[in-house]
């Protein structure tokens, strides 16, 4: 039944590839597990310990308790697809608990240092160094995903009004603004990327085909290393920084939550407490009493 479910999550829901491909991973390894450890080969048979079994097994070998809890989802959403469907008469997932996790601030860089990797002299002046700025500048100057990013194409931009259209998770569009100095990058952009080719697809390689995520991983990689000693230099930072920048500076959280994409308030609220941390450390260096 593993394959019908993913099926639901694409055709249906319209999950992204990489949480389909998430869902796959988790509920193959639950299978395999069942089948070594009690010769159950179909998963939707099992009963409610089994469960428990793989996430004590898991916890066992050390694996990180966010990663269970992610496992321990996809689970229920799994088992939830079954029940709906009449394959099961009861939830086996019903005596599963997350697991205490320790909430870590997502980690930013700080605006000294973007503005230093924006700084002339950082991109080289051919189209690759071109390529590489429109690919930093629309990752901080407007907080779309990777999957995002990737999918980006040249239809989607309306250089004329500032904004460009995004489809995020669950193909849901939304409209981002980006700034003037933005455009421009773009149309410079767009004037000397290769006429010939058939992709609609914005960015393209040194090899004019359209980029990858691991390409643009490695690219964010390269540049933030000069500007920053964060431990993780991601897509995802360029994301946490442009909401944290944009929360320092008074903008609205139901706003960064729209441009965003998030589909709740929740997700959003993480940010305030980079911010708090920001006012807490002003509060120490300027109060008498502190």
């Amino acid at each position: 039944m593993i394959t019908p479910f993913l099926e639901f999550l694409q055709f249906e829901k319209r999950a992204s590839a990489h949480t389909i491909k998430s869902y796959q991973t988790d509920l193959e390894q639950f299978q395999k597990y069942l089948l070594f450890q009690y010769e159950c080969a179909e998963p939707e048979t099992a009963k409610a310990p089994m469960l428990r079994s793989w996430v004590v097994s898991m916890m066992e070998e050390g694996l990180n308790p966010s990663s269970i809890n992610r496992k321990i989802a996809a689970l229920r959403t799994f088992y939830g697809y079954l029940r709906k469907k009449k394959h099961i008469d009861a939830d086996p997932t019903k005596i599963l608990s997350a697991l205490k996790t320790r909430k870590k601030l997502p980690a930013f860089v700080e605006e000294k240092s973007m503005e230093m990797l924006f700084e002339e002299g950082t991109f080289t002046e051919d189209f690759e160094g071109l390529r590489d700025q429109v690919i930093m500048e629309l990752l901080y100057g407007s907080g779309i995903r990777l999957s995002e990013l990737v999918e980006l194409e040249l239809k989607d931009l309306n250089l004329p009004a500032r904004t460009i259209r995004v489809f995020g998770k669950r193909s849901k569009e939304r409209i981002v603004p980006v700034s003037s100095s933005l455009v421009q990058l773009l149309q410079k952009y767009i004037e000397q990327r290769a006429p010939e080719e058939n992709t609609d697809i914005l960015l393209l390689t040194d090899s004019n085909k359209p980029i990858y995520p691991v390409f643009v991983q490695r690219k964010v990689k390269q540049y933030l290393s000069a500007v920053t000693t964060l431990a993780q230099k991601s897509p995802h930072v360029l994301r946490h920084t442009y909401a944290t920048h944009l929360l320092n500076r008074g903008a609205d959280l139901n706003a960064i939550k729209e441009l965003l994409g998030h589909a709740n308030l929740a997700a959003t609220q993480i940010y305030t407490h980079n911010s708090i941390e920001k006012l807490k450390k002003s509060h120490q260096q300027a109060h008498p009493k502190a």
